[in-house]
């Protein structure tokens, strides 16, 4: 029985029809895996029951999310909180071999809260190149009484290879000038615009400008620890080129195919929820007609809180585009 929800509410409900129709596009592997038939596709499976079975070395980025160590009931299927070195084992067990779908010159990004990541940290300088840690504020719930509210979590970087695909340049962010500086009266790696003034700047390991999903945003779910489409966008942008694919093993929601689909990379999604495979699939066919994320737009990730400027100068591009258009027609 579906939830009652305010009419405001953009939060992804499925219908028993939907449900039926979309089960139809899950893939529920049995023998032999070939790429070709999972490529674009949901997996309903237990990751390992299968992980031996999957295609090696042809995965250009692995986006991985798993259950940090919290009691968590994921709509039926539940994590129990163990021990750091029972948790660092559970990530041995499967760490290692998922490894063994990336190329070469493949990249890893693996997810977890404050309490994961010494044991993350671990299992990635065993098994690959560790290149960064990178710390993001998720502000979300009031804290706690007895201790400092969690607002942050992680994600560790790591490479198969010296050899690898990172273009920082696809994830400029794009944040206001607040000491505009100038250089014999012209402004110094800024912009000035009747919007204000702006500076394109490479990004940190520290981020700041991303929104959990919440009710109002049509991206939002109901799974208990689903990521940003915005989040996924930087790690895909950075290590995935276009047209490369990306393997997701704890699908979840279907976040990191769906950001895949909409920067135009393939994907494969890995999850043992059938629902939320069902949600994955529903937000698979949203995407072929609205490609937008959240505090990304023009090429560029904007601040939190930005959403009439972006609206701004996107109407300025239709403009642009609108004019330089009439000029080529009066050339014929």
């Amino acid at each position: 029985m579906e939830k009652e929800r305010a009419p405001r509410n953009r939060t992804l409900t499925v219908t028993d029809l939907e449900r039926e129709h979309y089960k139809k596009g899950i893939v529920y592997p049995s023998q032999e895996i070939i790429l070709d038939s999972i490529t674009n596709k949901t997996i309903c499976s237990d990751l390992f029951s299968i992980i031996d079975k999957l295609p090696q070395a042809c995965v250009d980025l692995l986006v991985i999310d798993p259950p940090y160590n919290l009691d968590k009931n994921f709509h039926g299927v539940k994590f129990s909180k163990s021990d750091d070195e029972s948790y660092l084992e559970y990530l041995r067990s499967w760490f290692p071999k998922i490894l063994k779908v990336l190329k070469p010159s493949g990249s890893v990004y693996i997810c977890g809260d404050w309490k994961s990541t010494f044991c993350l940290y671990q299992v990635m300088r065993e098994n690959v190149e560790v290149r960064n840690r990178i710390t993001w504020q998720r502000e979300k719930g009031r804290g706690a009484k007895t201790n400092w509210k969690n607002a942050t979590e992680d994600i560790w970087f790591g490479t198969v290879s010296d050899n690898y695909f990172f273009d920082v340049d696809a994830v400029k962010q794009k944040r206001k000038v607040i000491a505009p500086y100038k250089e014999n009266g012209q402004p110094k790696d800024w912009e000035e615009t009747e919007d204000g003034n702006f500076r394109l700047t490479h990004p940190s390991n520290f981020w700041d400008d991303i929104s959990i999903p919440y009710w109002s945003m049509p991206e939002n779910t109901d799974h208990p620890t689903q990521k940003p489409e915005k989040l996924i966008a930087k790690l895909i942008l950075a290590s995935c080129p276009v047209d490369g694919l990306v393997l997701d093993p704890f699908l979840g929601s279907g976040t990191t195919s769906v950001v895949a689909k909409k920067l135009d990379r393939k994907y494969i999604g890995i999850d043992m929820n059938e629902e939320y495979c069902i949600w994955a699939e529903k937000r698979l066919a949203q995407a072929d007609t609205d490609k937008t994320i959240q505090g990304y737009s023009g090429g560029v990730f904007w601040e939190r809180n930005t959403l009439n400027l972006q609206m701004a100068e996107q109407k300025k591009d239709k403009k642009v585009q609108v004019s330089s258009s009439e000029e080529q027609s009066s050339l014929f």
